[in-house]
């Protein structure tokens, strides 16, 4: 059968089991959506903005391990993927990014809306391509999925529509290789290393991070043959439940005081599928073993003893066959009477009664994740909310985590909700999210409502850049002046689009507005006044920290005189 480059390309991708593709219509695409238009595998659902169509695209990459689709059409369309698409290079996730281009006749001309996009997508992209002919869209089409599978990123695609309109000569290669990455099982003499290091260590602690998916039962299995507390990345939150006893918690300010001192104070520390960025949180003694899939990755971060390349289930299978099982479990025993305590200061913050007339933040999270579905996604975006949420959070069941890791970057949040949403529209999607983010991206709640994603969006709305303010006011600094800001009624604004709005700021009424928010049909936004003085809980504070935030609320009070 004869295909066009468009109709190879759409076919291509619902082959591998592409279900939907993000984007925004224009005329170097047209080739494309009219071939996507004439066929009923692959989804086109169209967004406000071509950043809200990389987010989703790398939420549901993130999400699955699955390739992630969009697209921009000429010049600026394509441009404004980049930004959504530093969430899937950033978090390593399998992400197609296509955008149009002049036709080839016009390029070098100083054409209208005319750039260079393999040099714009260069630093996101670990592929970059243009299809400048027919002939070489087979090959370029798959060596472009491929890349995004192999290197766990971007890869992009840049096609004219010209070359869209062209005949292939014939079908994308080896299909069957166009997928996610397998396990790699590491070097048996690593392994017999690690389990030297650990027989010989009197406490361990095993920090998890993202690369532990598929490892759970191995955690466990590990955590009790060690008597080893287990400690997590905010983006490792999700993989046990709350209430497991080995699952002490974070490390660092998305974490609390029980996994930072575990990490201290043990004498090994199993760093297990974790780049994890914040060395202050890390030891520096170097009785660290590193386990990554990564080789660039072990060392970087803290000295380790050893560095294991491999993926972590298969290590620890290995692992635990040479390990003998150790019956003083002293540390772990204070490390849960730790987490006890900590988890008592948490409830605490978290009890809305503790105040009649202000609605804290910690109420707030801890709420919408206790009455949520047993399998409901949270989508977390970057600022202060991630502290509310990420420590208030108590995950259960076959719940999942999401959000902006590495990438860290306010007002994504919304976009990656919609595409975690699409891939299934009857699961619960709550998007946890600060005024400032959520007023980045407003528009991609008119997509949820447009293609009917049942989002429901809780508005943190403290009246600024919450985090930006703690920041200063750790410094010393009082809080300038472009920290706060003037919102509108986003509830109001939810009702507009045609969605559902709630709004709340009396704390008697937080419980029943949640509940009634979450049992709202089709896409919904809770808007909640929340104290904007509240601070997170930190794991440490000293004297001179405690000393540099008195100062700073001494100056924030004389500035309003």
């Amino acid at each position: 059968m004869s295909r066009n480059v468009a109709e190879l390309l759409v076919d291509t991708l619902a082959e591998i089991g592409v279900r939907q593709i993000f984007g925004i219509v224009g005329d170097a695409l047209n080739p494309f959506t009219d071939a996507l238009a004439r066929q009923d595998r692959i989804e086109w659902i169209g967004v406000r903005h071509e950043e809200g169509a990389a987010l989703a695209a790398a939420g549901q990459a993130k999400l699955t391990g699955r390739l992630g689709v969009c697209c921009g059409t000429t010049g600026p369309g394509g441009n404004h993927l980049v930004a959504g698409l530093y969430e899937a290079s950033k978090d390593h996730a399998p992400v197609l990014a296509i955008s149009g281009d002049v036709p080839l006749a016009s390029r070098g001309i100083d054409y209208l809306q005319e750039d260079n996009p393999n040099l714009l997508f260069r630093d996101v992209a670990l592929y970059t391509q243009m299809i400048a002919s027919a002939a070489e869209a087979p090959s370029v089409i798959h060596q472009a999925i491929a890349s995004a599978y192999a290197g766990r990123g971007v890869a992009h695609l840049n096609i004219p529509p010209d070359v869209f309109a062209q005949k292939a000569d014939g079908p994308v290669p080896s299909l069957a290789t166009l997928r996610p990455r397998p396990e790699t099982a590491p070097a048996p003499a690593d392994i017999e290393a690690a389990a030297w290091l650990i027989a010989e260590a009197g406490t361990v602690a095993i920090f998890c991070g993202a690369g532990c998916r598929g490892a759970e039962a191995e955690l466990i299995a590990l955590s009790d043959r060690v008597q080893a507390p287990l400690l997590h990345s905010f983006r490792a939150k999700e993989l046990l439940p709350f209430d497991d006893p080995r699952w002490i918690g974070g490390v660092g300010l998305i974490g609390g005081r029980p996994g930072v001192d575990a990490v201290a104070d043990a004498d090994l520390l199993l760093m297990l599928g974790s780049d994890y960025p914040y060395r202050e949180f890390l030891p520096k003694h170097g009785r660290v073993i590193q386990v990554d899939e990564r080789a660039e990755a072990l060392g970087r971060r803290t000295n380790v003893a050893l560095g294991v390349v491999g993926s972590v289930r298969p290590a620890l299978e290995m692992l635990l066959a040479r390990l003998e099982p150790r019956q003083d479990s002293a540390f772990l025993d204070k490390v849960q009477a730790d987490r006890a305590d900590w988890n008592a200061m948490l409830a605490e913050k978290a009890d809305p009664a503790r105040s009649r007339d202000k609605i804290h933040p910690q109420a707030l999270a801890r709420l919408l994740g206790d009455h949520a579905r047993e399998d409901a996604i949270f989508v977390t975006d970057t600022g202060e909310v991630t502290l509310w949420a990420g420590n208030w959070l108590r995950q259960r069941g076959r719940q999942r985590i999401t959000g902006s890791f590495n990438n860290a970057a306010v007002g994504t949040g919304m976009g990656i909700a919609n595409g975690v949403q699409a891939l299934d529209p009857d699961r619960q999607v709550i998007l946890h999210v600060g005024d400032g983010g959520f007023a980045m991206l407003l528009g991609e709640f008119v997509t949820a409502v447009e293609h009917r994603l049942p989002v429901k969006v809780a508005v943190y709305d403290n009246g600024g850049w919450g985090l930006v303010h703690l920041e200063m006011e750790g410094a010393g600094l009082p809080a300038a002046a472009g920290t706060h800001l003037a919102n509108p009624d986003f509830a109001a604004f939810a009702k507009a689009c045609g969605g559902q709005g709630f709004s709340v700021s009396d704390p008697a009424l937080l419980d029943s507005t949640i509940q009634a928010f979450l049992a709202a049909p089709g896409p919904a936004v809770l808007h909640a006044k929340i104290d904007p003085d509240e601070l997170p809980a930190m794991p440490h504070i000293d004297i001179g920290q405690a000393w540099r935030f008195g100062i700073a609320k001494i100056k924030e009070a004389f500035r309003k005189r």
